[in-house]
């Protein structure tokens, strides 16, 4: 993020855009590094894919898949300050998505159609990445062979479920990130 309150978009039809972000305790938008790394693991796929941004806090990972071709992208984000930001970029960069102000985990919880990338990104005070998880898994919000990405605090260990498989991961300061490719052969324990 720059010293202004502003993100850009690193790529696609948007790229050079400017998000204007609420300085916030505890906003932890996705360095431009990391984005890049990640949607050159993701360009094969991310063309017309329908897509989850979970604890979506600034929507720059949703955005810059809606950037580079996503078919549409649900942000789901509790905060009322950040989705009231989100919905005004969207609205600034002339792009339609849905913004959801709820909780992401209980949200997930009444279950829906199914994505092909997710990304999730929960607030690193909390402990989410179980429970989104599992009810990414339990609710039918993953395509059979979803996508999923999941940022993490370097020394954190998250439990996934065993149709997760890690396709890629990396290291960014105290950010550990990772691919996951649900693989639906895999039995549910």
């Amino acid at each position: 993020m720059t010293a202004n309150g502003r993100i850009r978009i690193i790529g696609g039809s948007l790229r050079n855009s400017r998000l204007e972000v609420p300085d916030l305790p505890g906003l932890r938008p996705t360095t431009d590094r990391v984005r890049e790394t990640l949607f050159n693991w993701l360009q094969p796929v991310i063309g017309g894919a329908r897509c989850l941004d979970l604890f979506a806090g600034t929507g720059a990972l949703g955005i810059e898949a809606l950037s580079r071709g996503a078919a549409m992208v649900t942000f789901v984000e509790r905060d009322a300050r950040l989705a009231a930001a989100l919905r005004a970029n969207l609205a600034r960069l002339k792009v339609q998505a849905a913004v959801v102000g709820d909780d992401a985990v209980r949200w997930l919880k009444a279950g829906g159609k199914p994505a092909d990338v997710v990304f999730m990104d929960p607030p690193f005070a909390g402990d989410l990445w179980g429970d989104a998880a599992d009810a990414l898994e339990s609710h039918g919000w993953l395509a059979p062979s979803a996508w999923i990405y999941v940022e993490a605090p370097r020394t954190a260990s998250s439990a996934v479920p065993p149709t997760w498989q890690v396709h890629r991961q990396g290291v960014a300061g105290e950010v550990a990130y990772t691919l996951y490719r649900r693989t639906p052969d895999v039995p549910l324990s």
